[in-house]
């Protein structure tokens, strides 16, 4: 049996600097592929965090999400109290389903560069909203985040921010 696709996808190749460029969240991202490209199948961008940086510990209703380490490591906690922690490098992956929460550290001297794919596509709405045109493709200028506004912004996106990562 074959793959169906809609009629409207096309064949698409980017260069290692295509791509819409956001900051958002405190890290730079890349959409290398979103919901209009895939119809609405998955996203995958190339994200790029600062040494120390730490996302809140969250869950995904919506969506899987896949982390493929390129440069740096996290460590990357999961489960219903972030007992799990795994260290993740170069090469190595993280699969993370809908439903577990989670959330992750860089722990590398420098920047953490990963490709982060969602399935199904659409959690990139939250991070447009959220965020603004990057102006260099590096990490945005260090901001507190503003934790409420992520909170609100994220309900209407079925995830669900838990508090701070674990200790």
């Amino acid at each position: 049996m074959g793959t169906q696709t809609s009629p409207e996808s096309t064949p698409t190749v980017m260069s290692a600097t295509d791509g819409k460029a956001l900051w958002s969240v405190g890290v730079l991202m890349v959409f290398k592929a979103d919901a209009g490209l895939t119809d609405g199948a998955f996203t995958l961008l190339e994200h790029t965090a600062p040494a120390g940086y730490e996302t809140p510990y969250h869950v995904h209703h919506g969506e899987d999400e896949l982390f493929y380490v390129l440069d740096g490591a996290i460590d990357c906690y999961y489960g219903d109290d972030g007992e799990n922690v795994s260290r993740v490098g170069p090469g190595e992956t993280v699969f993370l389903p809908r439903d577990v929460p989670h959330g992750f550290r860089v722990v590398s001297d420098d920047a953490c560069r990963m490709l982060v794919q969602v399935t199904p596509a659409g959690l990139e709405e939250l991070f447009r909203e959220v965020g603004t045109p990057a102006k260099r493709l590096e990490t945005p200028p260090q901001a507190e985040p503003d934790v409420a506004a992520l909170t609100g912004a994220a309900a209407e996106y079925q995830l669900d921010i838990l508090g701070p990562l674990p200790d």
